[in-house]
């Protein structure tokens, strides 16, 4: 099992960004997949998840700014993240749970320049 996120990088208040999460080693069509963040000195945090049916839940800090999405075909998730805020900057993980096991990346950077 293997997830590789990538996309980040260094932007302006305002701007967009899409990450993406390739998996291997699963199909990603088959299970809830998550996408976290984490803020320099602060806790990890929940962003968003899809699930199996594409149906998506979001975080209230990104509601209406970010979406998350699936190519199933290509095994990949996404996030497009819309109108960025200074207080999007953090590392950003893509993770999911197969059995009692939790798999996440090495995550992707973003930092937003206000």
């Amino acid at each position: 099992v293997r997830l590789a996120e990538s996309g980040g990088g260094l932007v302006q208040s305002g701007s967009s960004l899409r990450l993406s999460c390739l998996a291997n080693g699963f199909p990603v069509e088959d299970h809830t997949m998550f996408w976290y963040r984490q803020a320099p000195g602060k806790e990890r945090e929940w962003v968003a998840n899809i699930y199996r049916n594409k149906h998506t839940t979001y975080a209230e800090v990104v509601r209406g700014r970010f979406t998350v999405s699936r190519d199933d075909p290509k095994n990949i998730v996404f996030l497009q993240m819309n109108n960025l805020k200074a207080e999007d900057t953090a590392v950003y993980q893509c993770n999911v749970e197969l059995g009692t096991s939790v798999y996440g990346g090495q995550g992707t950077q973003v930092t937003v320049l206000s």
